[in-house]
């Protein structure tokens, strides 16, 4: 499974509070990290008691801040917003319900089966890709459970994760609308909203957040640049 890194948003077991420092189980792959999380990431301001953000066996989402070379991780619970928190939590429910999907066509097999996968890639990454090609998993699993597995995933109704921006588009050029005409062409495939003066609503959406959210960063990003060369003044709230 891919390296966790600086900037990744992990689910976490509360484990043990010691003095002012918080100890938590980092649930990755198949396994479990110990992290740790200091007075000063658990909430902005002061704090009067520790336990009455985080008490042990509570389920919290952390942003990993650092690192070190002896593989102590440093996290942040303050640092996670509202959306990052519910995304995290919807994949760990995803990578969950696929799991028992496994267990319940593969039973004990599984065991073995599920700790295979989650070496490389997540559950659900795996059995996602396995729709378009089944081969990977017709070889751990057997071409008769893989096709009841594949059923099974087919049949679910995927929920398409939604992203949106506002932006900010505004010129002193007598032919300044049609400048932002051409700025927001750019946005191709993607739901483009009048609000009110200069001000607009991007909205797209894909399989999960991530792909939804580079999609509309990649065209935003090529919107910044001809927006300077057309002298339109763009902002991202």
């Amino acid at each position: 499974m891919e390296n966790l890194e600086v900037g990744d948003f992990v689910l976490c077991t509360v484990d043990r509070i010691v003095g002012t420092v918080v100890f938590v189980k980092i649930s990755f792959g198949n396994r479990e990290i110990e992290g740790n999380i200091v007075m000063s990431e658990i909430a902005s301001g002061r704090i009067r008691n520790l336990r009455d953000y985080v008490v042990p066996k509570k389920k919290i989402v952390c942003k990993v801040l650092r690192i070190s070379q002896t593989g102590n991780i440093d996290l942040s619970l303050r640092r996670v917003s509202q959306k990052e928190r519910k995304e995290v939590l919807e994949r760990y429910e995803q990578e969950k319900s696929y799991a028992n999907i496994l267990k319940g066509i593969l039973k004990e097999k599984a065991e073995k089966i599920i700790p295979e996968i989650s070496r490389d890639e997540s559950i659900v990454s795996f059995l996602e890709n396995a729709k378009t090609n089944p081969e990977k998993l017709e070889k751990i699993a057997g071409k008769e459970d893989s096709k009841k597995i594949l059923d099974i995933l087919n049949t679910q109704k995927s929920k398409k994760k939604r992203i949106k921006k506002e932006v900010q588009l505004t010129t002193t050029k007598p032919d300044g609308i049609i400048s932002i005409r051409k700025l927001l062409g750019i946005f191709k495939g993607i739901n483009v909203k009048y609000i009110s003066a200069g001000r607009y609503s991007l909205e797209t959406e894909a399989e999960d957040a991530k792909t939804a959210d580079k999609k509309l960063r990649d065209m935003i990003i090529i919107a910044e640049k001809d927006a300077k060369k057309l002298s339109v003044e763009f902002s991202v709230k």
